[in-house]
């Protein structure tokens, strides 16, 4: 275990968002301090110079720029995301990140393949039909023996990855850099483009980071084959949301997105009404999952907090440096 041994270390008061979850984590939180700031106020019963540590909503649109410098103690922003960014930018170097990896794995990428196959089969075309009391039967690619580019090999990519093995696609993986590992080889980001080609599906769960903003550009779209299928739950950025566009509204890719760019996508925005594109309002992770594997987490955060030692999932170390 990663002690510390220096006060300033030290985690007395940690705030939530909500009431409900300071009920959840009151028995695990031993001599740490619970309150309740869910960023739309002030931090309740607690002045925001004692607050060491805050766990930041889940969803919505705090004002967190305004609000965080309000804590000059702070020692530790937990998300209760996956993705980090943009919180970078709100806290200095000595403050530590840490994310919730691991709790959204299962959900974002049972979604990731009911996405797919939603296209693939043809069940987003089923559902206009239904609203107009059509029978029109068709035949679909499906999923069996698609040619799959998975861009993202974390965890969430592994949880894709094991889920798509029952599938029988042929799978090619893509990472920051060219390696091997127990699964096989994986490709580095710059061979997508040669690799684009050969594929039918791209399912991309790569983080948002100034290396992958655009990483699937016009040039990767547009050496994609015809009718091929992007499906993107990692952050709308990563994709260039404008040369998709493009491709789908012109009928030669079919696009299945849980995020995208800008968030939310306009009402006016041609995505909404292009017949190839499936778009659920980014709830990759948003499952009844969620809650028990969140405490959990939380929990197991608090013991190391109360312990003296760094807490899981570090992005930014912070005091923990």
């Amino acid at each position: 275990m990663e002690t510390s041994g220096r006060p300033g270390h030290a985690i007395r008061t940690l705030t939530v968002p909500s009431e409900d979850l300071r009920e959840a984590l009151a028995p695990a939180a031993g001599a740490i301090r619970l309150a309740v700031w869910d960023f739309d106020g002030a931090p309740a019963g607690v002045d925001p110079a004692e607050v060491d540590a805050v766990v930041l909503p889940y969803t919505g649109s705090p004002d967190l720029r305004s609000a965080l410098p309000a804590a000059p103690g702070l020692k530790l922003v937990q998300t209760q995301t996956t993705g980090y960014d943009g919180v970078t930018d709100l806290v200095g170097p000595g403050v530590g990140i840490a994310t919730a990896s691991g709790v959204h794995a299962a959900a974002t990428a049972e979604l990731a393949v009911g996405l797919a196959l939603a296209s693939l089969r043809g069940i987003d075309d089923a559902v206009r039909n239904q609203r107009e009391g059509r029978w029109r039967p068709r035949r679909y690619p499906g999923l069996a023996d698609r040619r799959v580019l998975l861009v993202g090999v974390g965890g969430i990519g592994r949880e894709i990855k094991r889920r798509l093995d029952a599938f029988d696609v042929v799978l090619t993986r893509v990472g920051s850099s060219a390696r091997d590992d127990e699964s096989g080889h994986v490709h580095a980001a710059s061979e997508l483009v040669a690799l684009a080609p050969d594929h039918d599906v791209v399912i991309v769960i790569t983080p948002l980071t100034e290396a992958t903003q655009g990483l699937i550009g016009a040039e990767v779209l547009a050496a994609l084959p015809d009718g091929a299928l992007v499906v993107n739950v990692a952050r709308g950025p990563v994709v260039d949301t404008e040369a998709l566009t493009r491709e789908v509204v012109a009928g030669r890719l079919r696009a299945a997105l849980d995020v995208v760019d800008p968030e939310p996508l306009p009402a006016e925005h041609p995505l909404w009404r292009a017949p190839g594109a499936l778009i659920t309002p980014h709830v990759g992770g948003n499952s009844g999952a969620f809650w028990p594997r969140i405490v959990r987490l939380l929990e197991r955060q608090l013991h190391l907090l109360g312990a003296g030692a760094a807490p899981e999932n570090l992005v930014q170390r912070g005091p923990w440096s």
